[in-house]
């Protein structure tokens, strides 16, 4: 496809809200991963730390 304008290339042929939107959602997918990524590293820490104290204790962890 050839654009002649800056307004023909972000109308996408007039298919601009599928091109868009899919991009958006893409973007802010991958964002969500990131946060949740941090958010589970966070907690993943927080269990070895608490599962080392009680290694410092002498305690045993059961579930």
């Amino acid at each position: 496809m050839q654009w002649n304008s800056w307004g023909e290339f972000f109308a996408m042929g007039g298919y601009a809200g599928y091109v868009w939107g899919s991009f958006g959602l893409t973007l802010l997918a991958l964002a969500w991963e990131v946060f949740a990524l941090g958010l589970r590293r966070r907690k993943a820490i927080g269990r070895v730390r608490q599962v080392q104290s009680w290694a410092g204790q002498g305690l045993e962890h059961k579930e």
